[in-house]
């Protein structure tokens, strides 16, 4: 992989994880409850989710990368778009995650396996992250290298993103939770997002085919 392509990724990833969805809503809440320290197990679970995902993602990459050229175009098409829709989805967005206080009650203890299969189970069954894989991960593997240290490299790569991801909203909603909560703010966080997903998806069309 290049080095432009490469960053390309990097930064894709970190846009992606940054994006407020369900794993990030876990983290945040998590860490509310019973604090930073226990937020890690849910974490780890997310990241062994991602890891899963992008195991299956890649079983069927080896075939698929010796196919026409075409059907790459296609996949790097699909890959554009649906940056590009979670860019217009974040960008009308009229709320953000920041809206609804968080929990603050006293709560029963949960167990480090509790809250490592909670973290699994909402990687696993998160459509971004199944999305991204199966439509993003295609651009960046080279058929005629091996596959695993690929495998191991991107994926690793995504998953260092998922939990600076999680660490920097756990931080930012408890210090920042009111500040994002008025409808302006919260609009301007929702277009930055937006509009860089938006960006990502355009920088994605300029890539060439690895075959």
């Amino acid at each position: 992989m290049t080095t432009s392509a490469w960053l390309l990724f990097l930064t894709i990833s970190l846009v992606t994880a940054l994006s407020p969805g369900p794993g990030i809503l876990l983290a945040v809440s998590n860490a509310v409850s019973w604090g930073a320290r226990k937020t890690l197990w849910s974490s780890a679970g997310n990241v062994l989710g991602v890891f899963s995902v992008s195991a299956a993602a890649m079983a069927g990459l080896g075939t698929l990368l010796h196919t026409s050229a075409w059907l790459f175009a296609v996949l790097k098409t699909v890959g554009a778009v649906y940056l590009v829709y979670l860019g217009w989805r974040q960008w009308t967005s009229k709320t953000s995650m920041f809206d609804a206080p968080l929990p603050t009650d006293a709560q029963p203890m949960k167990t480090h396996a509790a809250l490592f299969r909670q973290g699994l189970l909402v990687a696993v069954t998160n459509p971004k992250s199944i999305l991204f894989f199966t439509a993003l991960f295609p651009q960046f593997i080279h058929p005629e290298a091996p596959m695993l240290p690929q495998f191991l490299a991107l994926t690793s790569a995504f998953a260092a993103c998922v939990l600076t991801s999680h660490l920097t909203y756990v931080l930012l909603a408890r210090h920042t939770h009111r500040w994002f909560g008025t409808p302006r703010r919260a609009r301007i966080f929702n277009r930055l997002c937006g509009g860089a997903f938006g960006l990502l998806g355009l920088s994605l069309l300029r890539l060439k085919s690895p075959n």
